[in-house]
């Protein structure tokens, strides 16, 4: 009994190819690679006898945004330069004077008791 065979398919170069091997076009590469990720990691060290002058690592990451999430890669929404969601709150506009020493005035007669109790209890010491 024979068994069946997988068809062919032949190329315009005359090459066949078994179904199912077709040659990926850029766009379904592209599509794989940024649907699984792919990681490109190496290490260029610069010497000079035996002196190691300069060493950089490199590592890269190529991924679509939601796979890079999945994997826990979410550095872009944290960066202020990148996200108007990571940027600090604003700061409040020229406050009004009056308001601001009022608000400093009670620091202020706590520090100073403070510091006129710590003297009374160098008074007491040296006495």
């Amino acid at each position: 009994m024979t068994r069946p065979q997988a068809p062919s398919v032949v190329q315009n170069s005359g090459q066949v190819l078994p179904a199912g091997h077709e040659p990926a076009n850029l766009g379904d590469i592209l599509e794989r690679v940024l649907d699984r990720g792919i990681v490109i990691a190496g290490d260029i060290r610069v010497s000079l006898l035996d002196i190691e002058l300069l060493t950089l690592k490199l590592r890269l990451v190529i991924a679509s945004v939601d796979t890079a999430r999945q994997i826990g890669i979410d550095w872009w929404e944290h960066d202020p330069w990148l996200s108007s969601r990571a940027r600090p709150p604003l700061e409040p506009g020229p406050r009004d004077p009056e308001q601001v020493e009022a608000e400093r005035r009670p620091r202020v007669a706590a520090r100073a008791r403070r510091r006129d109790a710590e003297l009374e209890e160098w008074d007491d010491f040296d006495g």
